[in-house]
């Protein structure tokens, strides 16, 4: 494998409740049941780095009390030196879970979003050039991390969840890889149509690699000329929480190892159709061992 990964982002903590339906304006809903999981996107992304073997070190902050949260990276493998504490609460997630598997999340960032521009420099220096920095947008300063990563001749990769209206003001121009769901894309692209959006998206952004992922129809992939349509695996789908960020940890292992395209984004898919199988974020993340057994 050449090169390392560094992914600055989110640590949280996931309370997953199962409900019949997504509370609606004004109802109060009693929960079927609740656990509580290790997760933020940034996690769940360094885990499925970590699980499909790539060579990761994570950053970024923890709140009071949060250690559990770095000891649960430990036990994958991940170098957790650059995880800062902080003495606010940490960040968590409220995650409904319906019958269908679908998920409807509400983030509160806490200390993910006390990063600091010293902690981002000193983690950075650690790397070099040809090395990838994987960031999501659950925490602050993304703009400067952008533009210091791509000043180090690093692989920027950016997946913008949770989405909002800052992120257009990003130098999204310097990404080597851009990842969205089909939600993500229409409306960064400011189009209503996943066509429309992923034909805007390649002519905003022409020399970064585009990948949408469609949930059960599959994954796109547009860039230079180059144009893939990868269906998604048939799976038995019990909550579909982490399935985008365990994609994007296989995807970038398989890029690290030198695989096609194709090869990559077969694998990223094969691995999230596991993760959908599985209650739980982090947890619900397959290693490769079990990628290769499942789908050999």
């Amino acid at each position: 494998m050449v090169g390392k990964i560094l992914n600055f982002g989110s640590l949280n903590i996931d309370y997953v409740y199962k409900v019949p339906h997504f509370v609606k304006p004004g109802e109060t809903l009693a929960s079927q049941n609740l656990e509580t999981f290790s997760g933020g996107k940034g996690a769940n992304q360094t885990t499925a780095l970590a699980r499909a073997g790539a060579q990761v070190s994570h950053a970024g902050k923890v709140g009071a009390g949060g250690g559990k949260l770095k000891e649960q990276l430990e036990k994958d493998g991940v170098d957790v030196h650059s995880i800062k504490e902080s003495q606010t609460s940490n960040g968590h997630a409220c995650i409904q879970v319906d019958p269908k598997g679908q998920n409807a999340i509400l983030i509160y960032p806490g200390a993910n979003r006390e990063i600091t521009k010293e902690e981002i420099d000193e983690a950075l220096s650690l790397f070099e050039k040809g090395d990838y920095l994987l960031l999501q947008n659950e925490i602050n300063l993304v703009d400067y991390l952008i533009e210091k990563g791509h000043k180090k001749n690093l692989k920027v990769c950016f997946n913008p969840a949770p989405m909002g209206p800052e992120v257009l003001k990003y130098p999204l121009h310097l990404l080597d890889t851009l990842i969205v769901n089909e939600t993500e894309a229409k409306a960064l692209a400011r189009k209503a149509q996943i066509d429309q959006a992923l034909n805007a998206l390649v002519e905003l952004y022409p020399n970064t690699e585009l990948i949408v992922t469609i949930g059960a129809k599959g994954v796109l992939y547009r860039f230079q000329g180059e144009k893939w349509d990868i269906p998604a695996y048939k799976t038995n789908v019990i909550d579909t929480t982490g399935a985008g960020d365990t994609f994007t940890g296989y995807y970038l292992t398989a890029k690290l190892e030198g695989k096609s395209i194709e090869e990559c984004l077969k694998f990223a898919s094969k691995a999230s159709a596991l993760c959908v199988s599985k209650q739980g974020a982090q947890s619900s993340i397959p290693t490769k061992e079990e990628v290769l057994r499942v789908f050999s």
